[in-house]
């Protein structure tokens, strides 16, 4: 199984990391970084460059796809060579997948009209202009696309992907060994259970 992570400039570094480290301890699974083309590309932090190994012309059929999102996201609408690259690569993957607001890049190349999707909380409900069916879960599945909610999701999703494509056993092997446990000292990661004077703080930190 060959993944392939488009980077592309302010993308948020736990959209490619967190599904990145699950899929490549995976036995048989192969993840390539592209871009434009091969070479650092900054995150939205402006303090981390990730290297992508590959252009998009590299590697046109890949089996997987996970797209990222991060405040670079608004800018990527309009770059045609990623946004062809999705829409071409989506015709061969197996699986084509989002974390956060990648799932607008996957709007952005046609493939979510009409189909069930989730993004980050705070613009979930924007995919909606783009004929998706805006969905508050934390994974969606909806055929062959699969989109994670916001940043930290994209783990669960890469695990879910992993079971799907494999087996549930395999998924747990790689869990257990990353040790993916998680027990936050704050019951505050969504807006449902965090204090509401957090929720327009939170929305500045990653617009």
């Amino acid at each position: 199984m060959h993944v392939a992570i488009p980077l592309y400039p302010r993308f948020t570094a736990l959209d490619v990391v967190g599904p990145y480290t699950v899929l490549a301890f995976a036995p048989g699974f192969t993840v390539t970084l592209v871009a434009a083309e091969p070479g650092p590309v900054v995150d939205d932090r402006g303090g981390l460059a990730i290297t992508a190994t590959a252009s998009y012309a590299d590697l046109p059929r890949p089996d997987m796809i996970v797209v990222p999102g991060g405040p670079g996201t608004a800018a990527a609408l309009s770059d045609p060579a990623l946004v062809g690259w999705i829409a071409a690569a989506h015709e061969h993957t197996r699986w084509t997948t989002s974390v956060c607001a990648g799932s607008f890049l996957l709007a952005a190349a046609g493939l979510l009209t009409g189909r069930r999707a989730t993004s980050h909380w705070g613009w979930v409900d924007r995919l909606a202009r783009f004929g998706a069916e805006p969905v508050h879960e934390r994974v969606v599945t909806d055929g062959r696309i699969v989109t994670a909610a916001g940043v930290s999701a994209g783990i669960d999703m890469a695990l879910t992907l992993l079971a799907e494509s494999t087996d549930v056993a395999t998924a747990q092997t790689v869990q257990l060994a990353i040790e993916y446990a998680p027990e936050p000292p704050f019951d505050a990661g969504s807006p449902q259970t965090a204090p509401a004077d957090l929720i327009k703080p939170a929305l500045s930190l990653i617009g």
